[in-house]
């Protein structure tokens, strides 16, 4: 199990500095944002020298890209952005291999119109669902002529609000490029911390053959995605790690909800619990 660490983590003014400061935490593994090198997450253009130069300093400091971010409202109401977000999709995929990486970390989305981390009740229905079929529908199709896989998050904000649902739509699509990025902060509704272990359990129980990436933050309270630093929070960190541990293959474990100030405790405290 790999620890690594959300790059827009630290706010070097170079990508070269950033990743210095990177691996000056013996961390070698990083989920990558266009944003690092002052682009958008998601862009319409995105320059050919510019993902050369960011592969090369990526080999110069012998850091992995395990994933890139790609978020955008995949149910949004506006129905222009969510086009837009899905354009850029298949821009980002057409530049993965040159970046350095094969995987494309994704939202599935909220009915909320302002924020895409915010839960709306619409999120339930079956047109949002249906809709969110379409999207990933669409985004598969551009991952698959890249060979890029997409990572779905289940997030209780978002239509995709348990490892039940995220099952669902796995099964629903079958592919080879469709999988799950597993966050254990993200997954308890109101009244749910109770049952922790039980839902980390089916969580891994459902998706643990799809896991391609994990993050590692942490929680206060359920309903919420959680957004504390690791170690700093309620998760039960003992049993989540044993759960990835588990699963097959060397999937990286990526830090993120931290300020760069509490990078050498969360790194310090994501070892010990992985021994």
């Amino acid at each position: 199990m790999q620890i690594g660490i959300m790059a827009r983590t630290f706010s070097q003014p170079t990508l070269s500095e950033m990743l210095d400061a990177i691996v000056s935490h013996k961390i070698y593994h990083i989920q990558f944002g266009f944003n690092c090198v002052g682009l958008p997450e998601l862009s319409d253009n995105i320059d050919e020298k510019l993902c050369d130069d960011i592969r090369n300093e990526m080999i110069k400091h012998g850091v992995t890209m395990s994933a890139v971010s790609g978020t955008f409202n995949m149910i949004d109401p506006d129905i222009g952005k969510r086009e837009a977000g899905l354009r850029r999709i298949e821009k980002l995929a057409s530049v993965c291999e040159r970046i350095g990486t094969s995987v494309i970390t994704l939202c599935t989305g909220t009915r909320d119109p302002n924020n895409m981390w915010r839960r709306h009740p619409d999120n339930d229905t079956e047109s949002a669902w249906i809709e969110l079929v379409d999207s990933m529908g669409k985004a598969l199709k551009s991952a698959e002529k890249y060979k890029v896989i997409l990572g779905i998050e289940p997030e209780v904000s978002n239509v995709i609000d348990s490892s039940v649902k995220a099952r669902r739509l796995i099964d629903e699509f079958k592919s080879p490029y469709l999988k799950v990025v597993m966050d254990g902060a993200n997954i308890f509704h109101k009244g749910e911390l109770p049952k922790m272990r039980e839902i980390l359990d089916e969580a891994f129980e459902l998706l643990g053959d799809h896991v391609i990436i994990a993050h590692a933050k942490d929680l206060d309270h359920d309903g919420d995605a959680g957004n504390l630093p690791a170690g700093k929070g309620l998760l039960d960190y003992g049993h989540y790690v044993s759960l990835l541990k588990k699963l097959k293959g060397d999937v990286p474990v990526i830090l993120h909800g931290l300020a760069e100030s509490e990078v050498g405790y969360c790194v310090n405290f994501l070892r010990q619990k992985v021994g």
